[in-house]
């Protein structure tokens, strides 16, 4: 029986890790050994930034609203418990975008806090 070796497969497995590591600089696009380093951190940067994606966003969408709130005359924090009593469900991502295109609808939702809180 023919003897098997695995050159095929490690070189599959190389070329994939230095695929990933195309445009990097110096030898880290180059060389094996410090392309797969490279592309391990790089992986890990990448899942870190998915979560601060989230992170950051949320951020803003609150500052948003919060601005626009202040406009109308009341708080963030106000807002947002006069909302929940008056059983308006609407995420803050939603709530931004209202506040940002459509002044006078997010008015409106603003009032019906108010009265809420009432």
């Amino acid at each position: 029986m023919a003897r098997v070796k695995g050159a095929m497969m490690t070189r599959k497995r190389r070329n994939k890790t230095l695929k990933l590591a195309k445009g990097y600089w110096g030898a880290k696009s180059k060389h094996f050994k410090m392309a797969k380093q490279a592309v391990m951190k790089s992986g890990n940067y990448a899942y870190i930034g998915r979560k601060q994606k989230k992170r950051d966003f949320r951020a803003l969408w609150i500052t948003r609203i919060s601005a626009q709130a202040k406009v109308n005359g009341i708080n963030y924090s106000q807002l947002m418990h006069g909302l929940k009593l008056a059983g308006i469900n609407l995420n803050r991502k939603m709530l931004a975008e209202i506040a940002v295109s459509d002044k006078d609808a997010f008015a409106a939702i603003v009032a019906k806090a108010k009265e809420a809180l009432k």
